[in-house]
């Protein structure tokens, strides 16, 4: 049912999905199949948004038989997860994963290998988004395009009960009462210009926050991914082979193995870092335009041929994309705490599988497949047992509704503060005590200043409230890079060089007036029978 009031376009469903991109419209296929209407907003255009459509994914896709082979594989991930990740749901996604992509049979052209076999575990992002668009089209599933979430509806029990936002293209609001929400919006890199990530914003864990969620894993967040300066040309792949050299030429050693992120940066803070990519075998470089046909475009337009001349590197922040942190996830199906709402994707945290070290590509794609589907199937129970799809109020704060008196707040100031703490390599990948401190000390104040005083309005509604995400999100991980006084994974602190087994746990933060941080101190997240 639909009806127009005023410029508000008022819909009712019985899950909503906010977020269009891989986990997003698999949940929606998922609540869908489970027999719930379905509406799905995205910010931009399904299947074309967000990371995985300008990337060339790949999966966690190991078979099931002989069964030693996922058995090993979740060892070695617990292994090298420092602990934090949960056997039952690796093997979980494992399964699902592997049981989903052949679906896809009929939507997407997988490839074949010499023998004739179909190859699922690696797709090729732009056409897999496609696909999935299609899929959702093909089950019935309401998109809206280009009509970013700015608030939830909360009912006075404290469950969700809808959300509001903007149509950019066709004008005016919308309104969607639901009796579930998924939050599948992605992560957030602040704008690094990480490549497919301008729409990453953080807005999920804004929404869910002032609904009284909480998140986890927020500390690790300090994945950064090299790239040509003046490109965002993140993908990673070639620089395996790279050679870096300093402004004077001289070879920058690197150690053996992937972890190249501190080095680059150290040699980064004393100056320009410049690279080739003359180790790459032949075989390799034949294979990169079918892989990624995208990564030599910047080369070609500056008439560089990276396999010979040398041309300068930066490193991107990838902030929660490829970090690890998001909403925490209570319940089986990908629960937050606040009833009736869901999280997927990069928007949960990914702790559960990836543990303190970044789930990549594969673990990343294939947690994206799996939780979508069981966040969209839970929401389609949970509406299906509990009806309700009206008596929400809109609930939205930070750069919706001033705390005290409006007037004018600098975005692009607000955002170089962001920026300035959750990107710099002194601060971000060097990380101490005091530095954390400092940061936390500085996002609190631009918080005091943009929630008493930001109201965005016009054209600047929608990078009002994404800036406030962005900063709400800084906040939260400076936090958790604060309690957890020790180094784990990818949250290294240079005065804690240890793994200390006091923290062989998940820190959990939350809060927006004042941001609190607290440990979970519980044995595994418990799985339904």
């Amino acid at each position: 049912m639909s009806r127009s009031s005023g410029e508000t376009l008022e819909l009712s469903a019985d899950v909503l999905i906010i977020g269009g991109g891989l986990a997003g419209t698999w949940a929606a296929s998922a609540a869908r199949r489970a027999g719930a209407s379905v509406i799905l907003a995205d910010k931009g255009y399904c299947g074309t948004s967000g990371v995985t459509a300008t990337a060339g994914p790949g999966h966690w896709w190991i078979p099931p038989d002989p069964p030693e082979l996922r058995e090993t594989a979740i060892r070695n991930r617990r292994k090298t997860g420092a602990g934090l990740n949960e056997p039952e749901w690796m093997a979980r996604i494992l399964a699902l994963t592997w049981e989903s992509l052949p679906t896809l049979d009929g939507f997407y052209k997988f490839s074949t290998d010499e023998n004739g076999v179909k190859q699922h575990r690696a797709l090729r992002g732009p056409e897999y988004m496609r696909a999935l668009r299609k899929l959702v089209d093909s089950l019935g599933v309401t998109v809206l395009d280009h009509s970013p979430a700015l608030e939830l509806l909360q009912r006075s029990d404290g469950s969700v009960a809808g959300a509001r936002g903007i149509r950019r293209q066709a004008g005016g609001d919308w309104q969607v009462n639901a009796g579930a929400v998924v939050l599948a919006t992605g992560g957030t890199s602040f704008l690094s210009r990480l490549l497919g990530s301008h729409t990453n914003t953080g807005d999920g864990y804004l929404l869910a926050a002032e609904a009284g969620a909480e998140l986890s894993g927020m500390e690790f967040t300090t994945y950064y991914t090299v790239a040509p300066v003046r490109s965002t040309m993140t993908r990673s792949m070639s620089y395996a082979f790279a050679t870096y050299y300093d402004a004077d030429g001289a070879v920058i050693a690197m150690p053996p193995g992937p972890e190249t992120t501190r080095p680059l940066a150290r040699a980064m803070l004393k100056g320009r870092v410049f690279c080739d990519l003359a180790r790459t075998p032949e075989d390799i470089r034949a294979r990169v335009p079918t892989i990624s046909p995208n990564v030599m475009l910047p080369f070609r337009r500056w008439g560089i041929d990276p396999y010979k001349d040398r041309f300068e590197v930066t490193l991107h922040g990838e902030g929660t994309i490829r970090g690890i942190g998001g909403l925490r996830v209570v319940g089986d199906h990908c629960q937050t705490s606040v009833p009736g709402l869901y999280a997927a994707g990069d928007a949960a945290t990914r702790e559960l599988v990836a543990g303190a070290i970044s789930g990549g590509g594969n673990i990343n794609s294939a947690w994206a497949v799996s939780s979508g589907q069981w966040a969209g199937a839970g929401a389609a129970r949970h509406a299906a047992a509990n009806g309700s799809q009206s008596g929400g109020r809109a609930i939205g704060q930070a750069g919706l509704r001033p705390a005290s008196a409006r007037r004018d707040v600098d975005l692009g100031t607000t955002l170089s503060t962001i920026q300035g703490e959750m990107l710099a390599y002194d601060k971000n990948i060097f990380r101490s005590g005091e530095t954390l401190k400092r940061s936390a000390e500085i996002l609190d104040d631009a918080w005091a200043e943009f929630d008493a005083h930001a109201q965005g309005a016009g054209d600047a509604l929608l990078r009002t409230r994404e800036t406030a995400a962005m900063l709400a999100t800084a906040r939260w991980c400076a936090a958790s890079a604060l309690a957890r006084e020790e180094s784990r994974g990818m949250h290294q602190r240079d005065d804690r060089p240890e793994m200390d087994p006091r923290f062989n746990r998940r820190i959990l933060v939350g809060g927006l007036d004042k941001v609190w941080t607290a440990s979970d101190y519980g044995h595994a997240l418990e799985l339904a029978s």
